[in-house]
């Protein structure tokens, strides 16, 4: 038997669909990020160029909490390094200035499957 259920949530900014998005990325698949973390991906995802001082200023943190978050992001292959520079795994960067349709399967495991992706570097 197979259980639908739809959601809408109405947003003001490309930013907040990002963080939404990142918030519920972190949920379904038990990653554990701050709120700061999410931040940093909505803001990578919705800004045209990375700069650590407009993120810093706008979340009153300092760079070298950055530079934490980014390694910890790094590891879990949410960022990734592209031409020297820091920037969101492909996989997870998606264009927020469109309406998003997010479809998620929560299924049952089977006896002996063992269901375990990373997403790549």
């Amino acid at each position: 038997m197979l259980t639908t259920q739809r959601l809408k949530r109405i947003v003001d900014s490309d930013y907040d669909i990002a963080e939404l998005y990142y918030s519920t990325l972190s949920s379904i698949n038990n990653l554990r990020l701050t709120d700061r973390e999410i931040s940093l991906l909505a803001f990578m995802a919705t800004s045209p160029s990375f700069d650590k001082k407009v993120f810093s200023a706008k979340h009153s943190t300092t760079p070298a909490t950055i530079n934490n978050m980014i390694s910890k992001l790094k590891k879990m292959y949410l960022l990734t390094r592209i031409d020297n520079k820091v920037t969101l795994n492909p996989r997870i960067k998606l264009n927020f200035g469109n309406d998003i349709k997010l479809e998620i399967s929560l299924v049952h495991r089977q006896t002996n499957e063992l269901v375990s992706e990373k997403l790549p570097d």
